[in-house]
């Protein structure tokens, strides 16, 4: 069985190849660090979607410890980036899911189309599973093609209860008669899988106030996390759909899929850094286990260290 540090590695690779490997040749063999490295530094920590604040402040962290004799090795600079990313990601509480203490707890899953909610339902599911937690998932994407058969196959292979609907049929009843079912069978986390839809779309976002609505009549206080899945490899423009649907459905964490697909794992930091959303979970590959908890130390660790 992996270790947990090296489902990081491997997912976080293509990340570490971006930054490590083009700091290493910036730094190495260079015998006086001059505004050429540093410029080429920052380059490399926006290409990694740090972002241009980030970059600048770690790139000044950089400059002020080289000109004051405290280093002088890339894997110094790596050293200093890696103290400042971790900084940023363990800032506060360590995230954690908000469990009702009174009952069912029921998670709204939402984003933008293909950014794998419907997949991340399921290894949510087979993740709580294994933490020892009972999980019933909804399939309330009642527009794309397929999506409800994807999630009934997705529920038969994590042994996890699936409640449907028909395709174009009433998302926010699916929703409801989920919530009501796993009220009654005592269920411990309901996972609601919902369309993918564009923040710009006022209608469909609409719909997902509906469905909110809905879920809260079902069950008090439901729901209790609005989980925001974002596609790691769109880059910044993750960070622009992590800003809106907060704007507009009151997210309460982040779920980043696809890391291991993407060089621009800083996203990760940028989300952290400008919105303040905890990131909960991040898929680090194709296989059920491949979606993990988010943890700071292993994220910088699993980028920077050999």
């Amino acid at each position: 069985m992996k270790s947990l540090f090296k489902i990081f590695q491997r997912g976080l690779e293509k990340t570490k190849t971006s930054l490590v490997r083009r700091i290493r040749s910036i730094f190495t063999d260079v015998p006086t660090w001059d505004d050429r490295c540093f410029d080429q530094l920052e380059a490399t920590l926006i290409g990694a979607d740090l972002g241009v604040e980030i970059s600048t402040r770690l790139v000044r962290d950089v400059r002020d410890r080289y000109e004051r004799g405290l280093i002088s090795e890339s894997r110094q600079v790596m050293g200093v980036v890696q103290e400042g990313i971790l900084a940023i990601l363990a800032k506060g509480e360590a995230p954690t899911v908000r469990y009702n203490t009174g009952g069912l707890t029921v998670v709204l899953l939402v984003g933008v189309n293909g950014s794998g909610k419907t997949t991340t339902a399921a290894k949510l599911a087979h993740l709580l599973k294994e933490d020892g937690k009972s999980v019933l998932m909804a399939a309330a994407d009642t527009f794309r093609a397929a999506a409800i058969e994807q999630l009934q196959i997705w529920g038969q292979r994590v042994g996890c209860p699936v409640v449907a609907g028909q395709q174009g049929g009433d998302a926010a009843a699916v929703a409801f008669d989920a919530v009501q079912a796993a009220g009654q069978r005592k269920v411990d986390v309901a996972l609601i899988d919902t369309a993918g839809r564009q923040h710009t779309r006022k209608g469909l976002m609409e719909e997902l106030e509906k469905i909110r609505r809905t879920v809260g009549k079902a069950c008090p206080g439901a729901p209790h996390e609005v989980w925001l899945t974002v596609d790691a490899s769109t880059g910044s423009n993750a960070l622009v759909q992590a800003r809106e649907f907060g704007r507009l459905c009151k997210v309460t964490g982040l779920v980043l899929t696809k890391l291991d697909g993407t060089g621009k794992g800083g996203i990760v930091v940028a989300i952290r850094e400008e919105l303040g959303y905890p990131v909960l979970f991040v898929g680090l590959g194709e296989q059920l286990g491949d979606l993990q908890p988010f943890d700071a130390q292993m994220f910088t660790r699993a980028v920077f260290e050999e």
